[in-house]
């Protein structure tokens, strides 16, 4: 049988850019790839397995005889592409939030419900939010063996979250500490923020400085002063593993590092569990690093994680004065694993499934 053809939506974006490095560090297994994108960035030529493709302006056209469509873009455009790539008989993976919370579009972690990705009314298959993403392969393998009821998150997100904006604003704000401690950068009127030539920084992502701080929500502001993000923590969690009543209460926080989300987990089962035997049960997934050795300074960082695909967990312990209850560390480049990475592996299913 022929070899799925493979489309690949917002192929120069930031995450398209981190799929492209993805596709080639893996097995080449599909007949044609097509990288598509807007038109003002057509005509670029981008080296996939050895070979340049150029890239394709976005249209019906662009998806001519494709099988599977990963999509790497806003919402609004996924909502009205995802749908017309589908309709031409295409399977369209989607890293947009557009489809995630629609019952008919199955919300995919291949570790943890490979299975739903078979059921696919509209054709679409939705990839997870980053934050999400970042604790799913350990709580699913956790909720597997011990039955996971509650679940307590905070989250420590990289400024990559917010796009290149982030990274870039979080770039200048540290030059401007660098020439000049003074530059604004501890006052709350954000005008005054200044970078390393004196000019204004302005179009922040945020409305508080992001340098040498901690902005205490990530996201945007929704009902009963949650966070969209927050609100993707508990809804997400509940539709990946199929716990419709699992409780969940999330806290979301942007932090000054570029690359990789950090959680801090508190999670409580319906069985009992120790520390080792979460820590034996999580040596033995293939995409899950455990790093647990506080005494001796080994646990996961940003520093160390960005980069890399697994998940890394460490300070594994059970939880004082909360009973069948585990605390732990996650970290996870939100890029990879977080975005590119789990959109390519649900792509790869799949191909399988078509093979």
């Amino acid at each position: 049988m022929s070899k799925p053809n493979l489309a690949l939506v917002g192929a120069t974006g930031a995450v398209g850019t981190v799929m492209i490095d993805i596709i080639n560090a893996r097995e080449n297994i599909w007949g044609e790839i097509r990288l598509i994108a807007s038109a003002r960035s057509a005509g670029k030529e981008i080296m996939v397995h050895g070979t340049p493709h150029t890239v394709v302006a976005l249209s019906e056209e662009a998806f001519d005889g494709i099988d599977i469509a990963m999509f790497d873009v806003p919402d609004e455009v996924s909502e009205i592409w995802a749908p017309i790539a589908a309709a031409q008989g295409v399977v369209a993976v989607d890293n947009s939030a557009a489809f995630r919370m629609n019952p008919e579009v199955p919300l995919v972690v291949p570790e943890v419900n490979p299975h739903a990705a078979k059921s696919r009314p509209l054709g679409i298959i939705a990839n997870p939010n980053c934050t999400t993403l970042t604790m799913m392969a350990a709580l699913g393998a956790l909720h597997r063996k011990w039955q996971l009821t509650e679940l307590v998150v905070s989250s420590y997100q990289a400024v990559s979250g917010a796009g290149a904006p982030g990274i870039e604003r979080l770039q200048l704000e540290i030059q401007a500490v660098a020439k000049n401690q003074d530059a604004g950068l501890f006052s709350d009127n954000v005008t005054a923020t200044v970078d390393a030539h004196g000019a204004p920084l302005s179009d922040s992502p945020w409305p508080v400085p992001i340098a040498l701080n901690v902005i205490p929500m990530a996201g945007s502001l929704k009902e009963d002063g949650h966070s969209s993000e927050e609100l993707k923590v508990r809804n997400e969690s509940r539709k990946i593993l199929g716990i419709k009543d699992l409780k969940v209460a999330a806290t979301c926080v942007r932090v000054p590092v570029q690359v990789a989300h950090s959680l801090s987990v508190h999670a409580t089962f319906a069985h009992p569990l120790t520390a080792d035997e979460v820590r034996a049960e999580l040596e033995k997934q293939p995409t899950v690093v455990v790093m647990d050795d506080p005494a001796n300074g080994i646990y996961p960082t940003p520093a160390h994680v960005a980069g890399q695909d697994p998940t890394f967990v460490g300070r594994i312990r059970q939880a004082q004065d909360f009973p069948n209850t585990i605390d732990l560390f996650v970290v996870g480049d939100n890029l990879r694993k977080g975005a590119a990475l789990n959109t390519y592996e649900i792509a790869e299913l799949v191909a399988a499934e078509l093979g």
